[in-house]
């Protein structure tokens, strides 16, 4: 089997499906990108979810609901009638089936999908503009940002997907730009009513994350200076009253409007123009190229990402302006992608699709169940713990609960799999020359076929992309 197919379905892709290994076998590079620039498919799973126009109402919803049962108990004690349990809304109840139901639909995809290598680009950029359900308001809506703002992007241009992410709903309210007005700027008598954080100053947490995580990495050359200057420029986006005008939306009276002078260059443009001027240039940035091709060097190759392979990407994307397909094809271009196999330890969501991938009854899974064991390895999809994202390294996984989590959960889908399927073979289908002779040994001697799922899916090499 070619070495470079293993690399290819398991590193840049998400785990071998049964055949798709021989599929990759006779050219890896190719079918890798004959995927990135295929359109993206019509996912089934994805088509019934809300958009974030109907997503962003459902927070204020349920603080009406928790107001009026708030309201109804009261008025029920001062009645002396006894107050039932479960009167008021409880958070828990009203969201997580949203939750659930939307990582139900992005493991579905995931383990499904003829195009594993968009997808995979697909989490990396959602990973590099990061929300996270960490921040209660934005619970609902966190799901959306992904469909919204990064699948119709990642083919295309950076600073689209750039502008896309940084006017989404969801980065607004999780950075909380839409508290971030300027000086001067009465509270909104309809956030004080609802008992809403109030908008009464400048708030700095998207424009420093936009020239931090975003663009030019903590080292691209930005000053303090020039995250106030820029939070400033970014007053007045925002999001609208979600039960009238949901969804992004500039208000001028809040913006803090004038000239700008941001990394030396000044911005005179008005309203909400100056903010996408500064975006464009931000996105046209040499420091932004090499802060991206790092971070994709870092997922697709090493966690110490080669400077070879680094300057490459970048240079890539800044002779194409930032055309990610160029970016992409970059990437496949470097021959330190090609040259260790298993050389990435994967994440909990990587490891749990590709057994996903590798075990279609494994996907009758209640996607409750799934997202509950992806909590206990430490990796609850969408509850990034900052807006850094999920770490991209071995250090950050290797600790010895989540990986028994990790064996634990292997014998739950060993046990569910029965006799049915032959460990060795289903090792070779996905792995093929990579699996050791240890590892062939230690399933070929166990008491069942059974038990010797369970060592491979816990095996060193299952374990790594």
């Amino acid at each position: 089997m070619n070495r470079e197919a293993v690399i290819a379905v398991n590193r840049f892709g998400l785990g071998a499906t049964p055949g798709e290994l021989a599929a990759a076998n006779h050219d890896p590079r190719g079918w890798l990108a004959a995927q990135a620039s295929k359109p993206a498919p019509d996912y089934p799973a994805l088509a019934g979810l809300a958009p974030s126009s109907e997503a962003v109402k459902e927070f204020p919803r349920w603080l009406m609901k928790v107001r009026q049962a708030r309201a109804d108990a009261k008025a029920m004690q001062e009645s002396g009638q006894p107050v039932p349990r479960g009167v008021e809304e409880n958070f828990r109840d009203h969201f997580l089936p949203i939750m659930v139901k939307e990582v139900g639909a992005r493991l579905a995809v995931a383990a499904t999908t003829p195009v594993p290598f968009q997808e995979r680009l697909v989490w990396f950029w959602a990973n590099h503009f990061t929300v996270s359900a960490e921040k209660p308001v934005i619970f609902a809506v966190v799901g959306t940002f992904e469909r919204e703002a990064i699948r119709p992007n990642v083919g295309g241009r950076f600073v689209d997907m750039l502008l896309a992410s940084s006017k989404h709903p969801a980065m607004i309210l999780y950075l909380d730009n839409n508290l971030s007005v300027k000086p001067g700027t009465k509270p909104s008598p309809i956030a004080e009513r609802l008992n809403l954080p109030r908008a009464t100053g400048l708030n700095e947490n998207l424009a420093r994350e936009i020239l931090e995580l975003h663009t030019l990495g903590v080292n691209g050359g930005y000053t303090q200076g020039d995250v106030t200057t820029f939070a400033r420029v970014l007053t007045g986006w925002t999001v609208g009253r979600p039960l009238v005008n949901p969804g992004f939306t500039f208000i001028a009276a809040r913006h803090d409007a004038g000239p700008r002078t941001i990394l030396g260059k000044t911005y005179a443009q008005e309203g909400m123009a100056q903010g996408e001027a500064v975006l464009r240039d931000l996105a046209a940035h040499p420091s932004t190229a090499t802060h991206v091709a790092t971070k994709l060097a870092r997922h697709f190759i090493a966690d110490d990402p080669p400077p070879a392979a680094v300057e490459r990407i970048a240079r890539a994307f800044r002779d194409s302006g930032g055309d990610l397909s160029t970016v992409h094809a970059a990437l496949l271009e470097c021959p330190e992608a090609w040259e260790t196999p298993l050389a990435k330890l994967k994440s909990p969501i990587d490891y749990v699709v590709s057994c996903l991938r590798g075990l279609p009854a494994a996907r009758q899974a209640e996607p409750g169940a799934l997202f509950l064991a992806l909590r206990e390895m430490g990796q609850r999809p969408y509850f990034a713990p900052s807006p850094q994202g999920w770490p991209d390294t071995a250090q950050a996984w290797a600790g010895a609960d989540a990986l028994w989590k990790r064996i634990e959960w292997s014998g739950i889908l060993a046990a569910r799999a029965g006799s049915g399927i032959d460990p060795l073979e289903l090792a070779r289908e996905g792995y093929g020359d990579a699996v050791s002779e240890a590892t062939r040994l230690a399933i070929a001697r166990a008491e069942s076929r059974q038990q010797g799922l369970a060592l491979w899916l816990a095996s060193p090499e299952f374990q790594r992309r």
